[in-house]
């Protein structure tokens, strides 16, 4: 996917460059960028150099001259907007990002510790959801219910109403926030999916994140 998500400065281009010329093979590296968490009510970020040809179909590579910037698919929205630039000068400078957006309240959530379920997979999902996770939302305004389960890949598929339908953070909340939660106490869960129909969202807590 070619698009441009994020800006990036000369100077911050220059320290890339600067620090993937003491690679064997510079030109075959990209600067790769990415969400990892939410800390303290911020986005937390992995920024490293690998092979531009490890990206996945869905991510997006940007291209500054002559570097390729990398950005995962689950990180295009959170980023949208940011600016990659630099502190300092070339060699002792380091690279910072400005990002415009904020998670969600209830990304990052968690489980109280020692949280369990009892019943079949499709129970324990309920229980959380309802006995954990759909309080914390609720204070926002959203819900989340269980739809399906795909017990044998270990995916569950979930619907959002309320302030989460049609919310342009909704799929921060579910990776960051649902999908992490539920991965503490069930780890036979291997991803959490979104089946709710955004479209037709008519009042949602947040407002969709800038493009």
């Amino acid at each position: 996917m070619s698009q441009q998500v994020i800006h990036v400065t000369d100077a911050a281009r220059e320290k890339a460059v600067w620090f993937r010329s003491r690679d064997p093979e510079p030109e075959a590296l990209a600067l790769w960028l990415e969400v990892t968490g939410v800390e303290a009510g911020e986005y937390t970020y992995g920024m490293y150099l690998d092979r531009v040809e490890k990206a996945p179909g869905d991510a997006v590579v940007q291209h500054h001259d002559d570097l390729p910037v990398v950005i995962p698919a689950d990180s295009v929205e959170p980023l949208s907007g940011a600016t990659l630039d630099r502190r300092g000068d070339l060699e002792s400078g380091g690279i910072f990002i400005e990002n415009p957006n904020k998670p969600s309240p209830v990304a990052g959530m968690t489980l109280p510790e020692g949280s369990t379920a009892e019943g079949d997979l499709a129970d324990h999902i309920r229980q959380l959801l309802e006995g954990h996770i759909n309080p914390q939302i609720a204070s926002h305004g959203g819900r989340a219910d269980l739809a399906s389960v795909d017990e044998e890949r270990g995916v569950v598929y979930v619907q959002l109403s309320g302030g989460c339908q049609g919310c342009g953070m909704a799929s921060v909340t579910l990776k960051q926030g649902i999908e992490q939660s539920l991965k503490q106490v069930l780890p036979q869960i291997t991803s959490v999916e979104d089946v709710t129909d955004h479209a037709s969202g008519t009042n949602p807590y947040y407002q969709p994140a800038k493009k």
